[in-house]
């Protein structure tokens, strides 16, 4: 996809041209847009089965909810992709593709999937099997980032124990169980977690920080570049209250037992969380991959249900219509916007006039309310023609 592209989806009567033809009619779109504002494609929508005008109206409502909720689903796939892949852009629109093809080919070249699709069905059920898919892709990728994330807190909390300081790291490879009193009826070891700045005080405070503390029973087990580890013995009648001393003191307990073949359990745990995540890794790629294309090929489905019901809304039957997808990008999409208005808000009658210098009002409040109420405006300004402005992210 070329960075910062914008897509118009525009359909218009073939009677914009003296033959109304399809062709013609195309070309006519062309030329008003003008290749310096954008480039116009063909965008083929097949003839569906059209039912009633009340049933389509609710049609044009629920297409333009279930449009909103494919681009917030696409939206969220992006963003995984994006958090899975460090934010590295190359390589995230590597992963954005649809059907295997860069997202400006695809649109380019967009045929209506008549296999997954039928166009014969009723276009009531095309939307519920359309929503249904789209549910499922965001249920599916939300589930497998979500595992993925777990198994990677719980890897990064791991190497944490592994790496931290002496007041957060595991104790399996720094404290001997000769240095535990274990067993003993009347007698903890408690092992603390004391600043390097607050050693002095601590050789001359702990034997005071409660009853029955054993004296000189402090024994320095470790240190590092922020903290010492001590070990201290005290009768268990007063451990609790030595413990909750330290913590005034801000001297941090550690909580550690010792568990016979406990070291090598807890590298194999890392090990296994590292095994698990890579490949989970590899999952959520795969599915983030596959969700992308998926959601983003519903979605353009989606649009090409709206633009074929609101055209029907817009221009009535017998329907002889031409349908053009423009890319630009943000700053070349308001003149084509101009561009198509100035050649085509004659289609919406009274709801665009002209001031005395041929200029084109815009809509005034009472049109769009009115347009919103009959089923034509859905989620953007209301035009003279159908219109659809949107973007791949």
């Amino acid at each position: 996809m070329s960075k910062g592209s914008r897509y118009l989806l525009v359909s218009l009567p073939t009677s914009i041209s003296p033959s109304s033809h399809t062709d013609e009619a195309l070309t006519a779109l062309r030329s008003t847009v003008t290749n310096d504002v954008g480039s116009t494609f063909p965008f083929a929508i097949p003839n569906f089965k059209i039912g009633t005008l009340d049933a389509l109206v609710q049609q044009a409502e629920d297409l333009s909810k279930l449009s909103n909720v494919c681009e917030a689903v696409v939206g969220k796939v992006s963003d995984s992709l994006r958090q899975i892949l460090d934010g590295d852009e190359g390589k995230i629109q590597q992963q954005k593709t649809i059907n295997d093809k860069p997202i400006d080919q695809y649109l380019r070249n967009f045929h209506w999937n008549k296999v997954k699709y039928r166009a014969d069905k009723p276009i009531a059920e095309l939307i519920d099997s359309l929503q249904k898919e789209i549910q499922g892709i965001d249920n599916d990728v939300k589930a497998k980032f979500s595992q993925y994330n777990q198994t990677k807190g719980a890897l990064a909390a791991a190497e944490r124990k592994r790496t931290g300081n002496l007041s957060t790291k595991s104790l399996v490879n720094v404290v001997s169980p000769k240095a535990l009193i274990q067993d003993s009826e009347y007698l903890d070891t408690h092992l603390i977690a004391v600043p390097n700045v607050a050693v002095k005080d601590f050789y001359k405070a702990y034997e005071e920080l409660s009853p029955m503390v054993v004296p000189r029973s402090a024994n320095k087990l470790a240190e590092d570049d922020e903290f010492t580890l001590f070990a201290v013995t005290t009768f268990k009648k007063h451990s609790n209250e030595f413990v909750h001393k330290c913590r005034e003191k801000r001297w941090t307990p550690r909580d550690y037992k010792y568990k016979e073949g406990g070291k090598e359990e807890e590298a194999k745990e890392t090990e296994q969380l590292a095994k698990d995540e890579r490949k989970l890794w590899g999952e959520a790629l795969r599915l983030g991959r596959t969700g992308y294309s998926e959601s983003a090929m519903i979605w353009i489905h989606v649009l090409a249900l709206r633009v074929f019901v609101e055209t029907v809304l817009r221009y009535g039957l017998p329907l002889d219509f031409v349908c053009g997808i423009v890319q630009t990008n943000p700053k070349l999409a308001k003149k084509a916007k101009v561009n198509l208005d100035a050649a085509y808000s004659y289609l919406g009658g009274n709801a665009f006039g002209r001031d005395n210098k041929g200029r084109i009002k815009k809509d005034d409040q009472a049109t769009s309310t009115d347009m919103q109420q009959a089923g034509h405006l859905g989620d953007q300004e209301y035009t003279a023609y159908v219109y659809y402005e949107f973007e791949v992210l």
